[in-house]
């Protein structure tokens, strides 16, 4: 049986663990792709949302460690993938 990935903290903690270990021990079946924003982005969108909507969205990306933008961004990236998978 394959060991559990650690919870990592910070990308130091995340490169050390990586320089260090052996990765075969362990169970990498859900793994997400990710996709680096290298490119600067050329469009802008506008929303209005329900201040409830856009609170727990915040709050879900400080969990998640990015900034909230970035993960509506990613929200419907992963929509849209989903849709296409289909």
């Amino acid at each position: 049986m394959k060991k559990k990935l650690p919870k990592l903290q910070s990308d130091a903690e995340a490169e050390a663990f990586v320089a260090n270990a052996d990765l075969t021990d362990y169970d990498l079946s859900g793994m997400l792709t990710m996709q680096f924003e290298m490119k600067p982005k050329d469009k802008s969108v506008n929303l209005r949302l329900p201040e409830q909507l856009l609170s727990a969205v915040r709050q879900q990306a400080k969990a998640a460690g990015i900034p909230y933008q970035r993960y509506i961004r990613m929200a419907l990236e992963q929509a849209v993938q989903k849709q296409a998978k289909r």
